[in-house]
């Protein structure tokens, strides 16, 4: 966990906002935008054998759910109504002291939906038995604990790969289904190179 707050807060910016935890369980969430990462540890936890991005594997997944928040507590029960009447069964919705939420999945996905209903003026409120010296630090990022960027990308090697998905663009485009963003330069953005 330790690990994980300086990940996502000192190097990936996110606040983190709450932290609960009681008998050798941590449950930390960190604000990313209006939704919440969460990550829980407790004792005797491992950590997972390392997966690329969609990359088959037979090996213990270490991915616990994704959390989406709702603007309302009729929009959470709403979203609720929606899943049941598809079919999808639905647990909660359960009170965690700052949110309500309910859990569901997605081909075995598990996702949790949460109403925030009241703001945290203080972040990180923090209720635990053994608390991390690392959240006591603040909820704010501490960058400097990471190494100074001395070897920064230039723009001319600023470039990605075509990807099978690739051709697409040009459909999209032709088709009025998208337009490109300002300060996109095709041809130095995408590498003439084979496709992956």
């Amino acid at each position: 966990m330790k690990q994980a707050i300086c990940f996502y807060c000192d190097l990936l910016g996110m606040e983190l906002a709450q932290s609960i935890g009681h008998g050798g369980y941590h449950d930390y969430f960190f604000k990313t935008g209006p939704n919440y990462v969460a990550f829980f540890s407790c004792d005797g936890a491992k950590p997972m054998t390392k997966k690329f991005h969609d990359s088959p594997s037979k090996e213990p997944l270490a991915f616990d759910h994704l959390s989406i928040s709702v603007a309302s507590k009729a929009d959470l029960f709403a979203l609720k109504d929606r899943l049941e009447a598809e079919g999808i069964e639905v647990a909660g919705a359960v009170d965690h002291s700052f949110v309500w939420s309910i859990y569901f999945f997605d081909n075995n996905i598990p996702f949790e939906a949460s109403w925030d209903y009241f703001d945290i003026v203080k972040a990180p409120a923090i209720v635990d038995d053994d608390p991390l010296l690392d959240a006591a630090k603040g909820a704010l990022p501490h960058p400097s604990i990471w190494p100074d960027v001395t070897n920064p990308m230039p723009p001319e090697r600023m470039t990605a790969h075509a990807s099978n998905g690739y051709p697409t663009r040009a459909v999209f485009l032709r088709d009025g289904l998208a337009v490109l963003k300002s300060g996109f330069e095709e041809a130095t953005d995408i590498q003439s190179d084979a496709a992956d």
